[in-house]
């Protein structure tokens, strides 16, 4: 019985641990594919569920790229 319980409680506190990995992976994905052209920017605005609210961001062009350069490792890297 107290098997099942450790086990029960392991495997809930890394299913999080897989969704944000998962999630960190669809943003990557995306700004990857943008930045390859493999998408365009209204495309890439959906998957990566942004809105265009701010009104110091003109270009939709411009919000992706300040985005992606946030996930983006290398600061050389421009989108």
């Amino acid at each position: 019985m107290k098997y099942l319980f450790v086990v029960f409680y392991l495997n809930f506190l890394i299913y999080p641990a897989e969704a944000v990995t998962t999630k960190m992976f669809k943003v990557l994905d995306t700004c990857a594919r943008y930045r390859l052209g493999e998408i365009d920017t209204n495309e890439a605005i959906e998957k990566l569920k942004l809105k265009l609210t701010n009104s110091s961001i003109n270009q939709p062009k411009d919000l992706v790229r300040e985005y992606c350069s946030v996930f983006t490792p290398n600061e050389k890297i421009e989108f």
